[in-house]
């Protein structure tokens, strides 16, 4: 799945721009679909079709990934820029940044500051593009870029830009090629614009209708230094959601993926997120209301250009969903 996992990290496609990562998904999963579909706003549905007396299961990751906008170019060339998603300064500086048509930029940092030990704001920071005045800028105010650094794999762990949640992409996409006969109805959902709004899994569901949904995506750790203390760690399994900032787990979801897990003798861990939330909490919300989870695969330095995973988890996730959507 490494080469998977290569590809998906290294394709353009931050929230709003997700043609390139479509492409590049859809390449990977129409031979394998009975059915699918580019919907109004992006998202891209694979339906894999049950064997009867099943249920409408929704499963989703979203493809698209933070970023940053150009807001405006000065009269030398330098572009400024708002996140596209949860970016922080610190990750910015000197970070290395691609737009759509591969064109490279450098993010420096304002010399004179009024304190320059304190973290900048985005107002001090800009782009260098390599310009030399505003007529001969490459990119334009409404241009969006990605962080640039390459895949890595050091033994178990695998560490990309944009693991938040290409990882879940490939989850789904090893799953669906895995899935030789499930009575369910499933539909695969990669979808748009998670990290800025969360409506690509919103209107997909609604068009779906589904009698339960899983979102996969990432989640943080507590096993780095002097860190938050939370009950998740990298190469202890995946992580079946109980609460987080946006949404309460549905427990009928909940216990399915720990008894899967159980019966199947999958590692597995309990989340409880403080911070942040994923696609289930609009898919929950969805016309009359959908029993919705997530299954989170665990994630060091998610919301920077050097993500990290455990590739055990990753393939222990992928064990998990099949024991769910073999069962009746």
């Amino acid at each position: 799945m490494r080469e998977l996992v290569c590809k998906l990290t290294e394709t353009y496609g931050p929230s709003g721009v997700e043609e390139q990562i479509r492409a590049v998904i859809r390449a990977e999963v129409e031979p394998l679909a009975d059915e699918l579909r580019v919907d109004p706003l992006g998202s891209l549905v694979v339906h894999k079709r049950g064997s009867g007396g099943g249920k409408r299961i929704a499963l989703d990751a979203h493809m698209d990934e933070i970023g940053v906008m150009v807001t405006y170019v000065d009269e030398k060339g330098f572009a400024r820029f708002m996140r596209i998603g949860g970016v922080g300064p610190l990750t910015c500086i000197g970070a290395r940044v691609a737009f759509a048509d591969g064109t490279m930029g450098v993010i420096g940092v304002e010399r004179k500051r009024d304190d320059p030990n304190k973290v900048p704001t985005f107002e001090q920071l800009y782009m260098d593009v390599g310009a030399t005045s505003r007529d001969d800028c490459p990119v334009h105010v409404g241009d969006a870029a990605v962080f640039v650094r390459p895949f890595q794999a050091q033994g178990t762990r695998l560490i990309a830009k944009a693991m938040d949640d290409r990882i879940s992409c490939a989850v789904l996409i090893e799953t669906l090629r895995r899935l030789k006969q499930t009575p369910h109805d499933v539909y695969f959902i990669f979808s748009v614009q998670e990290e800025t709004t969360l409506s690509g899994a919103r209107t997909s569901t609604y068009g779906i209708e589904p009698d339960l949904a899983i979102a996969v995506d990432v989640t943080g750790t507590g096993d780095t230094p002097e860190c938050r203390p939370m009950a998740v760690e990298l190469g202890k399994g995946p992580a079946v959601k109980v609460q987080d900032r946006g949404m309460i787990a549905h427990p009928a979801v909940r216990d399915l993926l720990v008894q899967r897990a159980k019966a199947a003798n999958i590692p597995y861990q309990m989340e409880v997120l403080e911070f942040g939330t994923t696609d289930a909490a609009a898919m929950q919300l969805v016309r009359a209301g959908v029993p919705a989870g997530c299954l989170s695969i665990p994630c060091r330095y998610i919301h920077t250009p050097s993500e990290m995973v455990d590739e055990r988890d990753v393939e222990n996730g992928v064990r998990l969903l099949l024991e769910v959507l073999q069962a009746a």
